[in-house]
C-alpha cells in the first residue's frame, strides 16, 4: 500500500541538486582603459590605465584611490560591478582606409547633395559633360555645382551674355583645343573681359583624347588630318564602326566605359577641371 503524506517536502527531491554557495561562472571581458576592476585576491579596486604585453605576458595597470597604481596579469580572478570576469587582451583595432571616389577625393558617406549654386561650369558638348560628371560627379554634387553644355565654343559669348556672370555668380568654362593662336583662344580672350569668368582648356582637338590611350587599350590616339571629322576619323582608324551618328555614340560609350577614376585621364585635363571647381566654389561665391 502506498502512503501519501499531506506534509510538504521542504527539501525537494534532491537536496544536493543545487549548491547555493557555488560561484557564478566568469564571463570574458576585453581589458581596456576606463574599466573599473576589483582584484578578488587582494581586494584592490582600480581603473585600468594601460594594457600591454610585457615579456610575453599580458598585464594591466590599475589606478586606485589616492592615485596608487599596481600591475596585475590578465586572466581570471577579477570582478566588474560585482560579477566575476576573465580579462582578455584587447583586440587589435582594424584600420579602415577611407574610401576614395573617382576624382581622388575622400568619399563622404550619407551626405545629401547641396542645393545648386548660381555659379556653374560650362563645357563644350555632351561628351565633355559626361566625362566630367563620371569622374567629378560626387564632388560636384557635394558642392552644388551644375555642369552645362555650350554646344560649341562659338556659342560662348551668347551664353555668357545670358548668364551675366559676376564676382559672386561665377562661370568656369572648359574649352577643347585651347592653344595659342587658335580660334578657341581668341574667343576665350574676348569672353574673359567680363567679370566672374575663368576659361581654361586642354590641348586636345576633342575631349576623347584626354582619356589615356592605355585606359582604352590602345598604344596611342590615331592622328586625324585637319578638316576630317575628329570623332569619325578616330573610330575609322581604330577599326570601330564610324559611319553613322549611332556609331559615334556607341564609340564614345565604349571609351567612357574605360574611364573609372581620375588616373585614366591626362593631367592636362585633370588640373583644369579642379581649378574650375575651385574657382566657382571660392569663398564669397553663390
Amino acid at each position: 500500500m502506498t502512503l501519501h503524506s499531506s506534509t510538504p517536502d521542504r527539501y525537494g527531491a534532491d537536496v544536493l541538486s543545487h549548491d547555493p554557495h557555488a560561484r557564478p561562472s566568469s564571463r570574458e571581458v576585453e581589458a581596456r582603459p576606463g574599466l573599473l576592476i576589483e582584484d578578488v585576491q587582494s581586494g584592490f579596486v582600480g581603473e585600468i590605465m594601460d594594457v600591454r604585453r610585457r615579456g610575453g605576458l599580458w598585464q594591466m595597470e590599475l589606478e586606485g584611490q589616492r592615485g596608487v597604481r599596481r600591475v596585475f596579469p590578465l586572466g581570471a580572478g577579477y570582478w566588474i560591478e560585482g560579477q566575476p570576469v576573465r580579462l582578455t587582451p584587447p583586440r587589435p583595432h582594424r584600420i579602415t582606409k577611407p574610401r576614395i571616389n573617382a576624382a581622388g577625393s575622400i568619399h563622404v558617406e550619407q551626405h545629401r547633395a547641396r542645393v545648386a549654386r548660381a555659379s556653374r561650369i560650362w563645357v563644350e558638348g555632351k561628351h565633355d559633360a559626361e566625362l566630367v560628371q563620371k569622374v567629378w560627379g560626387e564632388d560636384l554634387a557635394l558642392e552644388g555645382v551644375v555642369v552645362e553644355e555650350l554646344l560649341g565654343v562659338d556659342n560662348l559669348e551668347e551664353k555668357m551674355a545670358e548668364f551675366e556672370p559676376s564676382d559672386e555668380r561665377r562661370a568656369g568654362v572648359l574649352v577643347d583645343h585651347l592653344v595659342p593662336g587658335s580660334k578657341e583662344s581668341r574667343i576665350a580672350e574676348a569672353a574673359m573681359r567680363r567679370p566672374g569668368i575663368l576659361i581654361l582648356g586642354h590641348p586636345y582637338v576633342d575631349v576623347w583624347q584626354a582619356v589615356k590611350p592605355a585606359a582604352v587599350g590602345i598604344p596611342a590616339w590615331p592622328a586625324v588630318p585637319k578638316g576630317e571629322d575628329i570623332k569619325r576619323g578616330t573610330l575609322r582608324r581604330l577599326g570601330w564602326p564610324y559611319q553613322t551618328k549611332e556609331d559615334v555614340g556607341l564609340g564614345w560609350a565604349r571609351i567612357l566605359a574605360c574611364v573609372h577614376t581620375y588616373k585614366d585621364l591626362e593631367p592636362s585635363l585633370l588640373g583644369r577641371v579642379e581649378e574650375l571647381i575651385d574657382f566657382v566654389t571660392a569663398v564669397g561665391t553663390r
